[in-house]
């Protein structure tokens, strides 16, 4: 699993085409998990599965801020 990868792609700390040749040249059966927001449309068409996941009722709504051991 690259947890927030699509953070350090968009950031430029990991230039997307590196990223793309990682998973073109993945061992055969090895099932890779990307995760974070604003894929390149390379990686979206390469992809098996995407979700797409947004908030419905969220505490910050009513002036919560992040809470350590919930949103961080």
């Amino acid at each position: 699993m690259l947890d927030e990868i699509m953070a350090a792609v968009n950031s430029g700390f990991v230039a997307n085409e590196r990223l793309l040749a990682a998973l073109d040249h993945r061992p055969d059966g090895l099932e890779v998990v990307l995760t974070g927001r604003g894929p390149s449309e390379e990686l979206l068409s390469r992809a098996d599965y995407v979700t797409e996941m947004r908030a419905v009722k969220h505490p910050y709504e009513k002036g919560v801020g992040a809470r350590k051991g919930v949103e961080y």
